[in-house]
């Protein structure tokens, strides 16, 4: 970086184009004294992507799809930007180690984050995780290889920046703080909390991405509303924290105004409050240890009125059983739980399953797919694959029984 510019600190957001991206992008833009947008990455939305880069000026933009990188090229070029346009792996590995990168916030949905994600923190960069599924898929590879380059993994996602605002002064993610006796990961119930188990059959994928207290992408908000969302978080949690499955209870909490709950050994529970919108945990991440105006709404505990907690169903919603199944059983047994609930998901959203065959699709992958003991990256991107494989040829093979609403 440039003489002049050493005290800002520069970003690379990898998936600028979702929901963590562009709430991202608003607190970069209350800041510009502060920070400079470094790399902006996609998928395959060109006209976003280019809009932003009108704005905020990366050095570099970078499409995951090849043809949609052309297309940003052309734009780019025909506005006279100066902007290295990338495509693909490469791309995104390059935006995730650019020189002039001291944090690269991980918004990439799905497995698809986790190499790009993994580059990022072996060039010990500071790497907010806005993204699940590197520690899902592979926490104690992912764990390791922080440790090793001294990269700063610090949380994005409400709860677990909840409870790292509660931890001990100078905890590290990935350690295990001695003092801390339980965790607890509050949950709003999703969409369908209140609605009769009978009738979830019927839930279409435009109810299931109404998400009454979060403006989220259709893939998380589904999870949500299956709880996978929190399954898939508790298994964040332990690697994150230190700490196991039995140290981590979930908690509905409907209003979504706690984030998340730390109880001491000492009996002291803390707990980090506030209104649900994802700028606060961003901006608490992106300035950590410091504090930065996050442009959020201040909480009014008058207008909010009460706080209700209740236990989740397990039997209701069966996906967060089987969330804390694999975190027990742990080797490869959390990479195939996220891979097969990535194929229903999408094939619920593509409208070839119900919403309540999710879990079926899922527990299918879990029974028939032996995990395997080892955690490398190879072993888990080997049974990822395969649990993909089963889950696409299960839903094949019960499509024409799931669409006569027998199954």
């Amino acid at each position: 970086m440039e003489r002049s510019d050493r005290s800002i600190r520069g970003v690379t957001i990898l998936g600028s184009t979702g929901s963590i991206g562009i709430n991202t992008l608003d607190v970069l833009a209350r800041h510009p004294g502060k920070y400079r947008v470094v790399a902006l990455t996609a998928n395959t939305q060109v006209d976003r992507l280019f809009e932003q880069c009108r704005h905020f000026l990366p050095r570099q933009a970078v499409m995951l799809d090849p043809r949609a990188a052309g297309q940003l090229a052309e734009k780019i070029r025909a506005a006279g930007l100066d902007i290295e346009v990338l495509s693909g792996a490469e791309g995104l590995n390059a935006a995730a180690t650019h020189p002039q990168t001291h944090t690269v916030v991980a918004a990439i949905v799905g497995a698809a984050g986790l190499l790009p994600t993994l580059t990022a923190v072996r060039a010990g960069r500071r790497v907010l995780l806005a993204n699940k599924e590197p520690l899902v898929m592979s926490g104690q590879v992912f764990i390791e290889e922080a440790q090793r380059a001294n990269a700063e993994l610090l949380p994005v996602d409400s709860e677990h920046n909840a409870i790292f605002q509660c931890m001990p002064d100078g905890f590290r993610a990935g350690t295990a703080a001695s003092a801390v006796r339980r965790i607890f990961l509050t949950c709003s119930g999703g969409p369908f909390r209140a609605t009769p188990a009978e009738a979830l059959a019927a839930v279409t994928p435009e109810q299931a991405c109404a998400h009454p207290n979060w403006v989220m992408g259709r893939k998380i908000s589904v999870d949500s509303a299956t709880l996978m969302n929190k399954g898939l978080e508790l298994i964040e949690a332990c690697w994150l924290f230190g700490v196991t499955p039995d140290q981590v209870e979930i908690v509905i909490h409907p209003q979504s105004v706690i984030h998340s709950l730390v109880e001491y050994v000492d009996g002291s529970v803390l707990a980090q409050l506030g209104n649900p919108d994802m700028r606060t945990p961003i901006a608490h991440a992106l300035a950590w240890p410091e504090r930065i105006e996050s442009g959020v709404r201040s909480l009014n505990l008058l207008e909010v009125g009460r706080l209700d907690f209740s236990a989740p169903d397990l039997e209701r919603f069966p996906c967060l059983r089987l969330a804390y199944e694999a975190a027990r059983a742990g080797g490869t047994m959390p990479a195939i739980l996220n891979a097969a609930n990535e194929v229903a998901v999408q094939a619920f959203l593509d409208r070839r399953i119900g919403f309540t065959d999710i879990p079926r699709v899922i527990g299918h992958t879990l029974s028939n797919l032996p995990a395997s003991r080892e955690t490398s990256l190879d072993a888990v991107l080997s049974d990822d694959r395969r649990a993909r494989r089963m889950a696409d040829d299960f839903i094949a093979a019960q499509a024409p029984r799931i669409k006569q609403g027998v199954t």
